[in-house]
């Protein structure tokens, strides 16, 4: 699938700001049928060969009870969220073929196949929208032609002739070389037989990634872009590294948990926890991000805009593609609310000299490589 611009449809009134909570102005009357875009053409980012919008929206939720509460009466919204997605510019969306839990397995990739295919706006703007799901490294997918069935089967659940990037969800390096090998072998043959328009990677360190990169360019493929998890609360060396090397090699990062599993939404303190198993995580880091939270908080009421959005924004900024997850049109509305502006210099620096002041950080992916 490939990309072409993509202009928000005029609506009575325009704002400010896209959340509930922000502050919205009076429309001019020569403005009362525009709205302006979210982000201009030129603000496209290249990932490979693909054009896609500066932020994507991450599907990880869209079929996951047991983290994010999904039930199947949540459809009709979820639709409602691509929807606006997709009228507003937003061409770029993650999956993977493992995300829904129990009998709901792969139902994201199903879902957002269904989506496109209900999308009410024309079908220019339909076909160029840019999936990106994730293969997973399951001990039984042992041969490059297993990890091509893979593809083939997320093809089908989807319902599409050709997925955006197809990537591998995480290394085998540290306890199945061999496996991983093999898995090369399949991303090879996914992009030879046309399945796939460009290969990524995900939960790959710096030293994993240059050799996959070396082994896929040795062969005709190029790796366009490296997802890992990135935010304010994940801004260690490890992570700083894994950028300048993708910018060296031209490979785009795609930073996932952009908003710390919803720590850095400002919506949570020590006597207001998420459910389940979040609320444990939450309850060990929360205390030590005052520092963090009270800049954002600062720079937003400054900026006329919510902390998610100046949390999204730094990601934008620092030159990678955020990928927030979204499960209800104000959360959609909020992450829009990121884009077409960019925080300063001294912004920047006064979030990440927060940040390091911080003690605790988000817990890292158990696949994470070096």
């Amino acid at each position: 699938m490939t990309l072409s611009i993509l202009y928000p449809t005029p609506t009575a009134h325009f704002r400010c700001s896209t959340s509930s909570r922000s502050s919205t102005i009076p429309s001019p009357p020569l403005l009362k049928n525009l709205k302006l875009p979210r982000f201009w053409p030129w603000q496209k980012v290249k990932v490979g060969s693909l054009s896609v919008s500066p932020m994507g929206f991450g599907t990880w939720a869209w079929g996951n009870q047991f983290l994010w509460g999904y039930e199947e009466s949540m459809d009709d919204e979820l639709q409602q969220v691509f929807n606006l997605a997709v009228e507003n510019g937003i061409n770029l969306f993650d999956t993977a073929d493992s995300y829904g839990t129990g009998r709901l397995n792969g139902q994201s990739e199903k879902l957002l196949g269904n989506f496109i295919r209900q999308f009410p706006g024309n079908k220019q703007v339909r076909d160029n929208i840019v999936i990106a799901t994730k293969f997973a490294a399951y001990p039984w997918r042992l041969t490059p032609n297993q990890f091509v069935d893979a593809c083939r089967s997320s093809l089908d659940r989807i319902q599409i002739d050709q997925i955006g990037i197809g990537q591998l969800h995480w290394s085998t390096a540290n306890y199945a070389p061999l496996q991983e090998r093999a898995l090369w072998d399949g991303l090879v043959a996914m992009y030879d037989k046309g399945l796939v328009r460009a290969v990524g990677v995900s939960n790959y360190g710096p030293k994993q990634l240059l050799k996959i990169y070396d082994y896929l360019e040795a062969r005709g493929v190029p790796l366009v872009s490296a997802q890992v998890q990135f935010s304010l609360l994940s801004m260690g060396e490890d992570q700083l590294e894994m950028k300048s090397t993708c910018d060296a090699l031209g490979i785009r990062v795609i930073a996932y948990s952009p908003l710390g599993l919803g720590m850095l939404t400002g919506k949570y303190n020590t006597s207001n926890l998420p459910t389940g198993p979040r609320g444990f995580l939450f309850r060990q880091i929360l205390p030590g991000l005052e520092p963090l939270l009270e800049s954002l908080k600062q720079i937003a009421q400054k900026r006329r805009k919510t902390v998610s959005q100046v949390a999204i924004n730094w990601c934008i900024t620092k030159g990678t593609i955020p990928i927030p997850g979204v499960k209800s049109i104000e959360q959609a509305e909020e992450n829009l609310g990121a884009l077409g502006w960019k925080l300063s210099s001294a912004e920047m620096q006064q979030l990440e000299s927060a940040a390091l002041r911080s003690p605790r950080k988000m817990v890292q992916n158990i696949f994470q490589t070096s």
